[in-house]
């Protein structure tokens, strides 16, 4: 399986620190937070990484190389202005082949994931080993985390293992999920996209799995976040 990593975003929010650094090489607890995933994704046997880019993206790239020094092999899909998370994932198709792929935000601080879980999330056949209808498989498998206080109405319900759109508790998309390529197939390379929208719709149809992520999980979107992340490491070391 293969990996996606988004780096494109600006990082409004975490300004004046993004000014002049990108998001994803903002340090957490000693490691960049890109670096976080890469290690992670090599000790779950994922070793090919592909990582979108737009503002200061060559820092990014001059940071992980190839990627051999993690033991892994990275490939850049570099975009001239942020095309948002499914429009980045379109414009590197070409990059992530045709099975699929997992996918995670690169401003996000989970430590403790385990990578190996999202290898055998989407299924093809039923447990007597019979092919599931293309209109009726999950399309994708998502992650989902308990609302942050930032978010406190969530964003999807959770019916079993069926992601819906309302639903009581409601819970946190922790931007981590495994997609089929097909997912994206009206997407041009090059077109602004958002993510979300797309969920929402293969929620609708019933074709969106998930499940919770009960572990260490952080949306690092703003510098006192970044802080207050870094404060309570600083402190547990001394």
């Amino acid at each position: 399986m293969k990996a996606m990593i988004f780096a494109a975003g600006r990082g409004e929010r975490m300004r004046p620190l993004t000014d002049t650094c990108p998001k994803p090489l903002l340090k957490v607890r000693g490691r960049p937070l890109v670096e976080w995933h890469v290690l992670n994704l090599v000790r779950a046997g994922i070793t090919e990484i592909v990582i979108n880019h737009a503002h200061l993206g060559h820092m990014i790239e001059e940071y992980l190389g190839d990627g051999s020094r993690f033991g892994a092999t990275i490939r850049y899909s570099a975009e001239k202005e942020a095309l948002e998370t499914a429009g980045g994932i379109a414009n590197a198709r070409h990059l992530l082949g045709e099975e699929p792929f997992l996918a995670i935000s690169g401003d996000i601080y989970c430590p403790h994931f385990d990578f190996k879980e999202v290898k055998g999330v989407l299924h093809d056949n039923d447990l007597w080993g019979n092919a599931h209808a293309v209109e009726n498989r999950d399309i994708a498998w998502i992650w989902l985390v308990k609302n942050p206080s930032f978010h406190p109405k969530g964003d999807f319900g959770l019916n079993l293992y069926t992601v819906t759109n309302s639903g009581e508790p409601m819970w946190t998309f922790a931007n981590i999920g495994v997609y089929r390529p097909e997912m994206f197939n009206g997407i041009q390379p090059g077109q602004h996209y958002g993510l979300g929208k797309l969920l929402r719709e293969f929620a609708d149809k019933g074709q969106l799995g998930g499940e919770v992520y009960g572990g260490d999980w952080d949306n690092v979107g703003t510098p006192a976040q970044l802080e207050q992340l870094n404060a309570a490491y600083g402190a547990g070391r001394a």
